[in-house]
């Protein structure tokens, strides 16, 4: 079986079986939760390669927050002031009266982040606004806050 990165392209499993491949908030976030409860038990002194391969190591804490950013930046305006949500959406991505609507989609493709499913999943894909939210922690400084523009 081949990876792809949103829809399904095999009828193996009965059709369209997207639950296995591309980005899904729910899942993702109670991956950020126990990162983040490991942590606490583990410290700064365990460190796992992130990403892997890469030859940099980072604490649980440091890959739950990766992770974090990694899902919030699906929604945030990249370099070029496009959000990859909206990638496949060109009307939503550049109209001065949508483009700050952001829907909230079943899923999102693993390769480039665009919404992929319903758009109105505003229950488990509205977990995004709470990775946004700062945490609070002695190491926090002033301004280390994701800005959601």
């Amino acid at each position: 079986m081949r990876y792809a990165p949103a829809e399904s392209q095999s009828n193996l499993f009965g059709g369209n079986s997207n639950w296995r491949g591309p980005i899904w908030f729910p899942v993702n976030y109670l991956i950020i939760e126990s990162l983040q409860k490991f942590h606490h038990y583990y410290g700064d002194t365990f460190k796992v390669e992130c990403p892997t391969g890469s030859g940099q190591y980072l604490t649980i804490e440091q890959v739950a927050e990766e992770i974090s950013n990694r899902l919030a930046n699906i929604f945030l305006r990249n370099d070029e002031g496009r959000r990859p949500v909206l990638d496949q959406y060109p009307q939503l991505q550049n109209a001065a009266h949508f483009r700050d609507y952001i829907p909230f989609f079943e899923y999102f493709c693993g390769d480039t982040g665009r919404g992929v499913g319903a758009s109105h999943q505003t229950g488990w894909t509205a977990l995004v606004a709470k990775l946004l939210m700062p945490r609070k922690h002695e190491s926090a400084s002033p301004g280390d806050e994701h800005r959601f523009e």
